[in-house]
């Protein structure tokens, strides 16, 4: 593992022509300062220096960021990182998708800098959101104490919902299902009783473009499919232990019942190869009849279809009701996201840096990061930042044209859900009122930071762990072997693949991070 010093390496910086500025309350330097980036995510590998963002940014601030990507002919952000981190030749901010855990590794070995201090000192602002959310910089925190990034931080708190076919339910004399015994009956009614009128046996009851979310049902049998808001994560039981959900024995009791529905025809038969385009075929086919999936843009098909499906209405629901009489809603908005941005022991200006990352915590530079440039995008009125018509009515989507500009990319900066809120149509509002209305969300696992030692520990076993329960799962949903006969040969598996030596870590880290 390399092992690195900091080291008094003289960063050559570019003298810039001083902008105009308009108010100089959040210039952060005299004379114009260039500051190299790596910055990797999904829909860009590198740094746009001519984002609209960054352009207002830099006008502000008196920082230029200059691109200095590496891995730019991979759209893999861990690929990039690692050939960053072999590289040793680091620019001053180091930031992206999925940086936590190489930035808590390495961290404490020399390759960023600790911010606890730089923090405290110097970003006011960034302290103050610490200070207000302790928990959350618990989460980041390293195995040594220190935080080594500032990440991206989600805002609102539901994001996917349960759908139904409200014009098929209305058609079939059908009540929203309540509980589990009455969504069996009302998919078996979609599936036997003909909604879509063609007279033809084609309906496909529940539905998901992301496979996973057939897993998600396991929590009307009181299991669990996840701990956090990515798929497959463990997740912390009542007495404050780390497990992972695919070892429970609610688990295989949960799965023997989704591989009856799927037997049954209830569940898509396609769901593990269709993908993403699902939701788009299933309902402009007047084909699917139920799904889970995000608020915002599944509530779009109402207007989206309006003039192609007669009557079309795909109404959010309540989870209905497990075996024991619990409504939950598994999935919500993680307050916490592994992407943002550190500094690297290589950057000559670490206080100016901090500063700029704290920069995006104002008022100013948190509209800047969430709504692009006020007069372009968005302008203010009676106190609120509100897109103009332009942006709301285009034809692309509002978070594309985001992105576009440079903003909701993959910063160290804090999401305001009224960014998202305002192009949310009428029904997902009613949706998410309904949901706030109810106790549906369960506690969300934040992550762990590992030490080498159990980092190591996790990188041998994890991966060939995980993909034998995943491959085990969809092989019984789709009737290769049965989840009840197979169980004890299949704990007795992941024994020896090293599972309770992965749980020793998980749990040794999460009682150091979390001081339980």
């Amino acid at each position: 593992m390399r092992k690195f010093t900091l080291a008094s390496v003289i960063m050559a910086t570019t003298a810039l022509t001083t902008p105009a500025f308009a108010d100089d309350h959040l210039k952060i330097v005299d004379e114009p300062l260039e500051l190299t980036i790596h910055l990797h995510w999904p829909r860009q590998q590198g740094y746009n220096e001519n984002f609209p963002v960054e352009k207002a940014a830099r006008e502000m601030t008196g920082i230029y960021l200059k691109d200095a990507t590496a891995g730019r002919n991979s759209t893999d952000s861990m690929e990039a990182m690692n050939l960053l981190i072999a590289q040793g030749n680091m620019p001053d901010i180091v930031g992206g998708h999925r940086i936590r855990q190489p930035v808590n590794q390495y961290g404490p070995e020399g390759a960023f800098l600790p911010l606890n201090d730089l923090v405290a000192e110097h970003a006011p602002h960034i302290q103050a959101f610490w200070d207000a959310h302790p928990e959350l910089q618990q989460a980041i925190t390293a195995y040594d104490g220190n935080y080594y990034y500032i990440p991206y931080l989600p805002d609102g708190m539901f994001g996917r919902a349960w759908y139904v076919r409200q014009d098929w339910l209305d058609k079939l004399g059908l009540e929203q299902p309540q509980n589990v015994d009455e969504l069996h009956d009302v998919l078996v009614a979609f599936r036997d009783g003909d909604p879509n009128g063609n007279g033809r046996k084609d309906e496909v009851p529940f539905f998901a473009r992301e496979w996973e979310e057939v897993i998600r049902l396991v929590t009307l049998w009181d299991a669990r499919s996840t701990g956090s808001d990515t798929f497959h994560d463990f997740y912390v039981t009542d007495d404050g232990k780390v497990v992972h959900p695919y070892a429970q024995d609610g688990y295989r009791d949960a799965m023997s019942h989704i591989a009856e529905w799927y037997a049954e025809g209830l569940i898509d038969a396609e769901i593990f190869t269709r993908g993403s385009s699902a939701r788009d075929y299933l309902l402009s086919e007047n084909l699917g009849g139920m799904t889970h999936d995000w608020f915002a843009s599944t509530s779009g098909y109402n207007a989206a279809l309006k003039d192609k499906v007669e009557g079309f209405d795909f109404k959010p629901f309540l989870p209905p009701a497990s075996v024991s009489g619990v409504r939950m809603e598994e999935h919500r908005r993680t307050p916490l996201k592994p992407d943002g941005w550190a500094i690297s022991y290589m950057n000559e200006h670490p206080v100016e840096t901090i500063k700029y990352f704290d920069f995006w915590f104002t008022e100013e530079g948190r509209n800047l990061s969430n709504f692009g440039v006020e007069g372009e995008t968005w302008d203010m009125i009676d106190g609120e930042p509100i897109f103009k018509p332009e942006v709301l009515n285009s034809d692309k989507p509002v978070n594309t044209q985001m992105y576009e500009v440079g903003a909701q990319i993959y910063r160290g900066y804090w999401m305001d859900y009224r960014y998202e809120w305002q192009w949310t149509d009428e029904d997902a509002r009613e949706g998410i009122k309904l949901y706030e209305a109810n106790d549906l969300l369960v506690d969300q696992f934040l992550g762990v930071s590992f030490n080498e030692e159990e980092q190591s520990v996790y990188d041998k076993y994890w991966p060939s762990l995980y993909t034998y329960m995943l491959e085990r799962q969809q092989a019984w949903i789709l009737g290769s072997g049965d989840i009840e006969a197979d169980w004890d040969s299949y704990i007795q598996t992941l024994d020896k693949m090293g599972y309770s030596q992965v749980i020793e870590v998980m749990n040794s880290a999460y009682q150091r991070q979390y001081d339980e």
